[in-house]
């Protein structure tokens, strides 16, 4: 599978630089005094000084409201809940808990989401069948 690259708005590098390296355990690549790369899972994030691209809001979920928009990285499952486990250890807010979702049906995963220091929503999954994870219900 090839690495995507996803670029984002935050308000303070050092803060930035602090959450992901220090938090999320991701892996800082280059910067300079206006953006900052990281190294998420094998995946290449953006934080980049700068105003929100867009007003955030809401989408329904197997009746559940999560925060539009969001990213993140799908992982294996045993991998997902002990990163989940990293992150109640560091103290990490969710917005949504760990948890199952679409259980019985295709697709059936486990989801959490939280925010970063900007508000930006990051979404962690994975998937019980990982065969299904462009699965239609």
């Amino acid at each position: 599978m090839s690495a995507f690259h996803y670029a984002f708005a935050i308000a303070d590098i050092a803060r930035a630089r602090e959450f992901y390296v220090g938090r999320l355990g991701c892996t800082e690549g280059r910067s300079t005094a206006h953006w900052i790369d990281f190294e998420l899972f094998g995946h290449q994030l953006s934080a980049h000084l700068g105003l929100p691209a867009c007003a955030g809001g809401e989408g329904m979920v197997d009746g559940h409201a999560v925060p539009i928009p969001h990213f993140g990285v799908i992982l294996p499952l045993d991998e997902f809940w002990a990163f989940a486990e990293r992150l109640r250890a560091q103290g990490i807010r969710f917005v949504m808990e760990p948890s199952m979702r679409f259980v019985g049906k295709p697709g059936e995963q486990a989801t959490m989401f939280f925010l970063d220091p900007d508000g930006n929503a990051l979404e962690f999954k994975a998937f019980v069948r990982p065969d299904e994870v462009f699965a239609q219900h």
